[in-house]
């Protein structure tokens, strides 16, 4: 319901129109809510809402609030989406909203309209941004509009009284412990960027805040698109006693059309039409041109290189600049995986001029009056000089290692059009609305800490949500460069799929435990039970009742004729697996396999580990007849023959290589090529690495050498076939392999082996108890009733199947039970053990002096620092190692620069190392997973002797020399730095050693300074 428009039910008999709404509210994962979805409509646009109802309130209305009479807080120069316009209703209204809608799409209007309602009720209203930079933009944003506006970032604190207050949301969660009377004023709290709740790092800082708010304050939260919305309305409803909307969009005010460019092509694909319509006849093309040119030598996407001998002219990613502003589609962001890449990218656009001659003056301008308020020495730093000519020219590089306030002379100038083409890293993505016309992705595929992976869907919609500006653009353009095959599933799933679901990341630390019991209103029990997670745990506890009670209804229908004599069968058959494993074992140990692995001695390969044996001499299968996997215990492996080319010791470097073969961690010594029947369709291609599907020498597939473990090989045989000198030919390979093929006709009963005895010389008495073992298994298998069963196979089939759900019943209820009780409650009962054993809380539960203390380290390890504090571990040290100390807490990344420290900082990095130790053997103790020389190692010395040096006056550009991180990257290590001794300096006036805390201030004096800390540009 809303002015101008209508609101509309969905149809009881729910359907297509309705079922499409439901699905993108979530609601094929949630129970209906109560009242159902409606469908507000406002000129032919059309949003869906939804409302999540505390228990208790039956009564309450399901339609979206009516407008409020009378004249809004704040009038726009535009006439308002639905979503906007229903948004402002619920907040008018009193209740909670969440927001969830595309880029672009005009969430921040109503973010300033709950500023303007708090400026005309005379209430306080909060806004909360999860990066200093956002907040820093919103404040400017806010304060030329409404003037009553304050920030709270840390770094900076400007009119803390004001009745709109824009602070980061940990600045948020420490008012909340400390109790602050600021929030208690709060009437409406604005939390921008929502979905930051599943942040792996920080997304424990929203639900931590969010639980602690006090009840009486009302929310709105804006997010990107979510699939569960629903959901996290519900767990707002709960926590909060009062009704929560869901007012959700998948309306996009300028449509997308997603094109393809191969790697070393020439042209664009259009694969999605501004419809949301997949053309996979032009998906299938691009991938055919992308073959085509890999099949001519490759192609050019980075810098410029030869490609067929010839020199190339222009690199892939230059033609695309040039033919995008050949086309005006500019300005395009270009997103790149890697801050080196960014670098190396923008400087192949360097033969492009993108600006005239008054654009060069006007970005001159832009620069000159950001750098001036720099020292002159500054002013001169490499990064600094290198950019401007690159910004003149239209291009520019946006990304974590830039210095602060380069970052955002980049940023006002792409948004005054003076940058044409924007190199950006993925982060750029996220926070102030910088649209572009087009967006480019120079890579489908991310490295993820692990290893290389396609991107998700949820990382494609929110950097090619950067495309098209609403009001300027009939349509955004995306462009993603690939040079890996992909299928089209995949393809489907990245442009189409959907967003990311919102899940929680909530996870305990010291510092909250600390702070929960100093704090009056809250304990850790009940901020675990009030926390989302827990609140997505106990919402599948009806779900997984149901799913046990199937289960338990299948197994007990599943019934079999002598079902003890059946399952005593299959253990039997278990054990004589195991037996045969381990007998495999002890032969193929080096010195007894070795001697006899020549070139073309036949060994049989294990292929899987699923099915059952069929007899004694294990007879050879293909991987398709055991295709079928049994849950049930009995294990065995089938295997294939093959002929053995040659083997090699792994040394060293090969160790990542066994690992990946075997997927074990104990990888094997020794890799062993063979000549294998491979499955077609697992030949590896142009995608990642992966090992090929062996099969039967004896059915279709093609020849190839695979490297396999020692340990795979089943057996060995005592025929050799030969092998030509040269098997790079195909046809060399397939005669070869017809040869294994040839010998396993000629002995249809079974190839005959090497005796592991006579022949290979094993005779230890721990053999020869297993061989005895396997005897007694076979012999009680052919003595058991069960063995001339004419119906055994099928028995035990059906016992196979039983199994499998009785243990499906058993992981069932495991989950249930998990569900049902608190989540994290070890953790809890381990983490106040290490923190009773060393003395932040006494044995009754109430924290110590030393808990206070360590309760104000928010920004570093707390247990760490405070062991120190308390030990004397900063006493005799000067300002610049106590500041050079700290870096070790507050820096994680590695780096090449070394992790070696001056004489000065030997001992007081000694000291931290036997506190960190100390600290993770009391949790080791305790019950806490815990490696104690990984926790150890994981505080790196890399930017103890940069930090000591700044804290000595050195120049920016001195210590740059020092070390190879990027230039803001140091910048931040420096900006944390002082954060942890602001809060060192807290902990030291709370136990009254006003020395100490002189000490720690003194190091704040000595490195905030110069460009380090440059005031932002948005101030």
């Amino acid at each position: 319901m809303a002015e101008n428009g209508t609101s509309k039910r969905p149809r009881d008999d729910g359907g297509a129109d309705a079922t499409q709404k439901k699905l993108k509210l979530g609601q094929d994962l949630l129970p209906k809510p109560e009242g159902g979805v409606n469908y507000v409509e406002i000129d032919g646009k059309t949003c869906t809402h939804a409302v999540a109802l505390p228990d208790g309130t039956p009564d309450a209305s399901p339609l979206p609030p009516s407008a409020r009479p009378g004249p809004p807080a704040k009038e726009f120069p535009f006439t308002l989406d639905p979503f906007q316009r229903t948004a402002i209703n619920c907040l008018e209204a009193g209740a909670s909203v969440l927001v969830a809608a595309h880029t672009s799409a005009g969430k921040t209007v109503i973010a300033q309209y709950a500023c303007a309602m708090g400026l005309r009720d005379n209430q306080r209203v909060i806004y909360t941004s999860p990066l200093k930079a956002l907040s820093n933009q919103k404040y400017r944003e806010f304060q030329e509009e409404f003037q009553d506006v304050g920030l709270m970032t840390g770094d900076v604190t400007i009119r803390p009284e004001a009745s709109c207050l824009v602070m980061t949301t940990e600045i948020l969660r420490s008012m909340l412990y400390n109790g602050s009377e600021t929030v208690r004023e709060a009437a409406l709290v604005v939390y921008d960027e929502i979905h930051y709740l599943r942040d792996k790092e920080r997304g424990v800082v929203w639900e931590e805040s969010i639980v602690l708010m006090p009840k009486s304050v009302r929310f709105a939260f804006l997010s990107a698109t979510i699939p569960n919305a629903m959901e996290f309305a519900e767990w707002i409803a709960k926590t909060h006693r009062s009704a929560c909307h869901v007012v959700y969009t998948d309306y996009r005010p300028t449509p997308l059309q997603h094109f393809m460019f191969p790697s070393g092509g020439d042209g664009l694909y259009l694969i999605v039409d501004e419809r949301s319509t997949f053309r996979e006849d032009n998906f299938q093309k691009a991938i055919a041109a992308l073959t085509s040119s890999a099949a001519d030598g490759g192609g050019k996407k980075g810098k410029k290189g030869t490609v067929n001998g010839k020199k190339s002219e222009e690199s892939d990613i230059f033609k695309l600049v040039k033919m995008i502003m050949q086309r005006n589609f500019d300005p395009v962001i270009v997103f790149s995986f890697s801050k080196k890449e960014c670098e190396a990218l923008a400087l192949q656009m360097a033969p492009l001029d993108l600006n005239d001659e008054s654009e060069h003056k006007l970005v001159e301008g832009v620069f000159w009056n950001a750098v001036d308020s720099l020292s002159e020495d500054d002013r001169r730093l490499p990064q600094v000089g290198a950019l401007l000519p690159m910004l003149k020219r239209g291009v520019g590089v946006h990304h974590s290692g830039l210095l602060p306030i380069l970052k955002e002379v980049i940023e006002i100038l792409f948004q005054e059009n003076l940058i044409k083409v924007l190199f950006a890293t993925e982060t750029f993505s996220t926070g102030l609305n910088m649209p572009a016309k087009t967006v480019v992705f120079t890579n489908a595929r991310k490295f993820d800490g692990g290893g290389f992976r396609w991107l998700t869907s949820g990382e494609y919609i929110q950097m090619s949500g950067r495309a098209g500006r609403r009001g300027l653009d009939d349509r955004g353009i995306v462009m993603l460069m690939i040079d890996t095959r992909m299928e089209p599933a995949i393809a489907k799933s990245m442009v189409q799929g959907a967003p990311d679901t919102l899940h929680s990341e909530f996870h305990l630390s010291y510092a909250m435990l600390l702070n929960l019991l100093l704090s009056e209103t809250a304990d850790p029990e009940s901020l675990l039970r009030a926390s989302f997670r827990q609140f997505q745990v106990e919402r599948s506890l009806p779900a997984l009742t149901q799913r046990i009670a199937q289960l338990e209804a299948e197994r007990d229908a599943t019934e079999i004729e002598d079902e003890e004599q059946v399952s005593e069968y299959a253990e039997l058959q278990q054990q004589e697996a195991e037996s045969r494993s381990l007998i495999r074992s002890m032969v193929m140990q080096p010195r007894h396999a070795l001697p006899f692995l020549q070139p073309g001695r036949l060994a049989r390969v294990l292929t899987s580990t699923e099915s059952v044996p069929s007899g004694p001499d294990h007879t050879d299968t293909t991987h398709e007849e055991s295709s079928q996997p049994s849950t049930s215990g009995r294990k065995s492996q089938e295997s294939v023959w093959t002929a053995v080319i040659n083997f090699e010791r792994q040394g060293k470097a090969d160790a990542g290589e066994g690992e990946a073969i075997s997927g074990s961690k104990k990888a094997a010594r020794y890799i062993v090529d063979v000549l294998a029947n491979c499955a077609e369709d697992t030949l590896p291609g142009r995608g990642p690495k992966r090992r090929p599907r062996l099969v039967s020498a004896r059915e279709p597939g093609s020849a190839a050498v695979v490297p396999v473990q020692l340990q795979e090989l089943d057996c060995l045989s005592s025929v050799r076939i030969y092998i030509p000198k040269d098997l790079r030919p195909p046809d060399a390979r397939q005669m070869a392999l017809k040869a294994v093929a040839e010998v396993q006709r000629r002995y249809p009963d079974g190839v005959p082996l090497l005796s592991p005895e006579e022949d290979m010389s094993v005779k230890d008495s721990a053999f020869r108890k297993a061989q005895r073992k396997l005897e007694s298994m076979e012999s009680l298998l052919e003595k058991h009733p069960m063995a001339q069963a004419p119906d055994l196979e099928a028995r035990l089939a059906l016992w196979d199947q039983k199994q499998a759900v009785v243990a499906q019943v058993k992981a069932a209820k495991r989950e249930a039970k998990a569900a049902a009780s608190l989540i994290l409650q070890q953790e809890l009962k381990a983490r106040r053990r290490v923190l009773r054993r060393l003395g932040y809380v006494d044995e009754e539960g109430v924290v110590t002096l030393k808990g206070r203390v360590a309760a104000t380290i928010q920004s570093s390890d707390e247990l760490v620092l405070t062991e120190l504090i308390f030990n004397s571990g900063f006493k005799e040290l000067s300002v610049h190692q106590a500041v050079g100390l700290m870096a070790c807490l507050v820096w994680r990344e590695k780096s090449d620069s070394g992790t070696r420290v001056s004489a000065e900082l030997e001992g007081p990095v000694g000291a931290l190392r036997e506190a960190a130790k100390r600290v993770a053997k009391v949790a080791a103790e305790s019950k806490m997973t815990v490696d104690v020389e990984e926790y150890v190692s994981s505080f790196r010395t890399d930017l103890c002797d940069v930090l000591a040096a700044w804290s000595r006056g050195s120049k920016f550009a001195e210590i740059m020399k020092m070390t190879d991180v990027f230039e803001g990257s140091l910048v931040r290590a420096v900006r944390r730095v002082e954060e942890v001794l602001r809060q060192a300096t807290a902990g030291a006036k709370v136990m009254g050693e006003l020395e100490l805390a002189a000490l720690f201030e003194d190091g704040i004096t000595r490195i905030k300074r110069d460009i380090v800390f440059a005031a932002s540009l948005y101030l």
